[in-house]
């Protein structure tokens, strides 16, 4: 159930009936409930166009909307401020329908092909803290968009081509004499560590080194079974971090920078027949005016060096013209952080121009801030060094363990390390989640762990808060009644609160704004614990309809709460 989609559908067909024609519908939540849960204000837009005051034009529109069935009360306020009040037997009847419904009442979208470009790790190394945003903000917005019915292609686009694979398969290749590949990549630093001390001192290797990128671009076999072993071993220290991150990418959502080699050469080929790109100091460029300075000179864009050389520039064309292409990407998301912002931009002025996608689709560049330590800087070990990811879920694993087996609990050793494990990743995944992604967040371990404010153990343990209560009461929360009856306030406000999901999921969706879906769910979380405050159910003298009606309310807050956090990437508890 859209509530926001119910009511501008109902107004606009209210308007249609005053002879108004595609007039703005502004329909939005009231800021306070004394003024309903929502207000129309379109009454003053339109009091030019109807040569009525505001306030007439919003008596009439009040005569003819059509929300009996939904709203108890409709009132004007203020200059033409209609108030919509919900009365309880629409808001219960709907979270009987909810309730009784896998999805929750939430209707899927019409389907897009969507694309979404995140995680992106160089596999030269190990994943550090850098890639987490990318990873858990892109995996967040997958599954919103897969659970509105949306058919979404995920897209790795790992840095698995380059100069710098030439040192490391030299390095490779003379380590395969005395270890398997497996054992000599264990660590990824360590080893491109090694192959950069002798790329700087060991006379004769820097020269190896080039010969082997000439022989990698060149298809030779050797280098490229080479190169393939060394991708596998990578890629398989990232699949440990997406299953430790509970990340739904896989080895068949790579697509590398490698897989657009062969398409770079026609990339340029066809901006210079268009005219688009030309050549500047022996360099392929792009002048883009769009982006001109303040002395009116335009932004450049280079495609390809003066040596005939590519660069991320030409990959990127090359893979927005595979997906708007070969994809048929209806929206292209690309998650990367803030500071290659301009460069996504000139890459879809250019990409556009040349025709690589079409007028209808679209080119999200989603950008995010950065991930500061305590000092305001960007994260990193004590010692100034980067910090590897797995040894950061590693530490948060440990950490939950350690608060929780100080709480009070009955959990077995496998029990407790498994909320560990679910309250450790989820509190440094929700951290970064419950932020706008366009800011800088501060990394903080005694604000991310704790059980009160906005943090994934305090979601994890409201939800199961509302499991025990239905151990203690005896009653399958699967089979139970769903007859629900609002007579209480906060009865009335937590119906509303969790009949707004569906509006909370379709603005996730469009704006890649998982922080959104966070603050509801907090929102939930705390609207259920002043409910069970003063609406008690398993108190001696309760009505069995009462009980069973707000046993059902709070079957609900579970299933929002679960369904919620399951798309983010969180995963509950029965029991903590």
């Amino acid at each position: 159930m859209n509530i926001h989609a119910l009511l501008v559908n109902r107004f606009s067909e209210a308007l249609q009936k005053m002879g108004v024609e595609n007039a703005p519908i502004p329909v939005s939540r009231s800021a306070r409930p004394e003024f309903g849960e929502y207000q129309f204000n379109g009454a003053m837009a339109l009091a030019k166009q109807l040569r009525k005051k505001p306030r007439d034009i919003a008596d009439n529109i009040v005569e003819i909307v059509e929300l009996d069935d939904v709203s108890s009360k409709l009132e004007v306020a203020g200059p033409g401020f209609i108030n919509i009040h919900l009365s309880d037997e629409w808001l219960a009847s709907q979270c009987e329908i909810s309730l009784a419904d896998p999805r929750l009442g939430i209707a899927e979208s019409d389907e897009q092909n969507i694309v979404v470009d995140y995680s992106s790790p160089n596999l030269a190394k190990e994943m550090h803290v850098g890639h987490l945003r990318t990873t858990i903000i892109g995996d967040a917005v997958v599954k919103v968009l897969e659970f509105l019915g949306h058919k979404v292609i995920r897209q790795n686009h790992m840095g698995d081509w380059g100069t710098q694979f030439g040192m490391l398969l030299a390095h490779l290749s003379d380590k395969l004499q005395e270890e398997v590949a497996e054992t000599a990549l264990s660590d990824l630093e360590d080893f491109y560590r090694e192959a950069k001390v002798r790329f700087d001192d060991e006379e004769g290797f820097a020269d190896r080194a080039r010969e082997y990128v000439v022989k990698l671009q060149g298809g030779d076999e050797k280098c490229l079974a080479l190169w393939e072993k060394f991708i596998d071993v990578s890629i398989t220290h990232s699949e440990e971090v997406y299953k430790k991150l509970n990340v739904s990418l896989t080895r068949n959502d790579i697509m590398g920078e490698s897989a657009y080699n062969s398409d770079l050469a026609n990339v340029i080929a066809d901006l210079k027949s268009k005219g688009i790109a030309v050549e500047d100091q022996g360099a392929q460029v792009v002048f883009i005016p769009e982006l001109a300075d303040k002395e009116g000179n335009p932004a450049v864009y280079i495609v390809q060096k003066s040596g005939g050389g590519y660069l991320y520039a030409t990959t990127d064309l090359a893979a927005m013209r595979y997906r708007s292409g070969k994809l048929n990407a209806d929206r292209t998301l690309i998650l990367t952080d803030a500071r290659q912002a301009l460069h996504f931009k000139q890459t879809e002025i250019v990409g556009r121009k040349a025709g690589f996608m079409l007028e209808t689709q679209t080119y999200e560049h989603c950008p995010f801030g950065m991930m500061l330590g305590s000092d305001g800087k960007p994260f990193k070990t004590r010692t100034g060094g980067t910090v590897k990811l797995v040894e950061l879920l590693d530490e948060a694993i440990e950490r939950a363990g350690k608060l929780i087996a100080e709480r009070d609990n009955d959990l077995s050793e496998d029990e407790l390390n498994e909320v560990a494990y679910k309250v450790g990743i989820g509190a440094v995944k929700y951290a970064d989640l419950s932020k706008n992604r366009t800011t800088d967040y501060m990394f903080n371990w005694d604000s991310m762990l704790s059980f009160e404010g906005n943090t994934a153990p305090y979601l994890q343990y409201a939800y199961t808060r509302v499991k025990s209560l239905f151990r203690k009461a005896g009653v399958d929360m699967a089979s139970m009644p769903v007859d629900i009856s609002l007579v209480e306030k906060q009865e009335h406000a937590l119906a509303v609160l969790l009949l707004q999901f569906e509006e909370v999921i379709s603005m996730v969706s469009r704006e890649a704004t998982p922080h959104i879906l966070c603050t509801y769910l907090y929102d939930v979380a705390s609207a259920f614990m002043t409910f069970y405050e003063a609406c008690p159910m398993l108190k001696d003298g309760i009505e069995p309809t009462t009980r069973d009606s707000r046993l059902a309310l709070s079957a609900l807050v579970a299933n929002t709460l679960e369904k919620g956090l399951t798309l983010l990437g969180i995963e509950t508890l029965e029991k903590m």
